[in-house]
């Protein structure tokens, strides 16, 4: 009985080695997951909270340089007056920046219409990113009805040195088959 009870006491003692190695091991393994998964993070470029000076540069006004932002409006067979209520404008790339146009219908019942942004220079166009922008969406102007909408916009900081001014035009359509037909005709 002596040699089983040994034998038992020696196999308990093995067991308890193997289980605080095990222990040990998974405590260790824990703490190497952290820089192993920054690593991985960093290579697959998900989140970004690891590179806060990547963030940072990405969202920076560039002081030292300025553009001139110049605004245009059409419309094409569509009877409203279109107009931006500021010609131009001087910003900084990477500045948010806000301008307003104001529309108006002449006609005696509602129109619908939707405006297309086209840029000056094409290559400019890659960096002009609107954030808010009344060209999203058709636009319904009840009879005699004015509005002001505004264009919400950066120029990406990475916009090439070569572009000092960039036009920012809009032309408004008519929207077909949207147009509500006066009562009195037939």
């Amino acid at each position: 009985m002596a040699t089983r009870t040994a034998g038992l006491a020696l196999n308990n003692r093995r067991l308890m080695v193997r289980l605080v190695i095990a222990a040990t091991a998974m405590f260790g393994f824990g703490f190497a997951l952290v820089p192993f998964y920054k690593t991985i993070c960093n290579v697959a470029g998900i989140n970004d909270l690891l590179r806060p000076d990547e963030l940072v540069k990405n969202t920076q006004i560039d002081l030292a340089r300025s553009l001139t932002i110049e605004f245009d409006a059409n419309t094409r067979n569509l009877p409203w007056r279109f107009r931006p209520l500021q010609n131009s404008i001087s910003v900084h790339p990477g500045q948010l920046t806000r301008i307003d146009y104001e529309v108006e219908n002449t006609l005696d019942r509602p129109v619908t219409g939707q405006a297309i942004p086209s840029y000056g220079p094409m290559a400019a166009a890659r960096y002009f990113k609107k954030l808010e922008c009344f060209c999203f969406t058709k636009q319904t102007l009840q009879a005699k009805e004015k509005r002001v909408m505004p264009v919400v916009f950066l120029v990406d900081r990475d916009v090439s040195k070569d572009i000092s001014t960039i036009t920012l035009s809009y032309t408004f359509f008519e929207v077909a088959g949207t147009t509500v037909p006066d009562k009195g005709r037939s």
